[in-house]
């Protein structure tokens, strides 16, 4: 059976806590997270997102000052996930492949950290991180990636799985599979890891607040106009959302969804 770790990746403390946490001051920066899981699997480490990374701290400048002063990022290198895979005991090169819900910055500044690993990613992902159009520009830095990864793209050729149109299992990765869940970018996935005490959906950036999963659904004004600002395709991103909490309703405790920037999963999986 796969070891699972939960890593927080980078901390963010955005403006207007109120607005992104539904409660607290409109005046205090809020708290959410970078949600990355560690896989021990039979091949090596596998990390699923991977957050800010080392360079993002030496270089902010790369980020558009905008998102900067939004988001807040902490960028302490020992809150990278590599700094977290030494703290756990492992050596970086242990990291064999790294699976990315999407190629926004916050999601892959952690790639330049672990060169030699397999970057696997929705084909239609990988296309628009390296090809961005004009509106795509500042969410995809390519110097996190400008030191030539192994990326392995995939279509979306796979199996229908639980109301999803396709899951397609990672070559030479057993229990770890992607899951198209597009509309907050082109290519965005959720990855289901399957080899632990029960499986978990990382859904990335398919919805950002616990409370989205609930009937009816919920989520703090700030947050659902951020989704909305970033969506490459609304309808789409809708949809998916609302057959992510379908499946949460369905599934109860036999499946574990969890999405990047929301705490509250991250503060329970510590607590268990």
């Amino acid at each position: 059976m796969a070891r699972i770790h939960h890593l927080n990746a980078s901390t963010l403390c955005p403006t207007a806590r109120r607005l992104v946490s539904g409660e607290g001051s409109y005046f205090e920066r809020g708290r959410m997270i970078c949600h990355c899981l560690l896989v021990e699997s039979e091949d090596g480490l596998v990390l699923v997102d991977s957050g800010f990374g080392l360079r993002d701290g030496q270089h902010p400048e790369d980020i558009a000052w905008p998102l900067r002063a939004i988001l807040g990022a902490a960028f302490d290198p020992e809150d990278t996930a590599i700094g977290q895979v030494r703290k756990l005991g492992f050596r970086p090169e242990d990291v064999r492949h790294i699976v990315v819900t999407h190629l926004d910055l916050d999601h892959a500044g952690g790639l330049a950290d672990f060169p030699w690993a397999t970057v696997h990613l929705h084909a239609a992902e990988h296309q628009a991180g390296l090809h961005p159009g004009a509106l795509e520009r500042a969410r995809y830095i390519q110097n996190q990636w400008a030191h030539g990864p192994k990326w392995r793209p995939y279509s979306e050729e796979g199996e229908p799985w639980l109301g999803f149109s396709a899951l397609r299992p990672l070559d030479g990765l057993k229990d770890i599979a992607l899951v198209p869940l597009t509309g907050h970018t082109r290519g965005h996935s959720g990855v289901l890891v399957s080899g632990g005490d029960r499986p978990i959906l990382h859904a990335g950036d398919a919805y950002f607040f616990h409370g989205e999963m609930e009937t009816p659904p919920r989520c703090p004004a700030g947050l659902a106009a951020f989704q909305v600002l970033a969506q490459v395709d609304g309808k789409t991103r809708r949809a998916n959302a609302a057959r992510l909490r379908k499946l949460h309703a369905e599934q109860g405790e036999a499946l574990e969804i969890i999405c990047a920037h929301d705490p509250w999963y991250l503060d329970g999986a510590i607590a268990r």
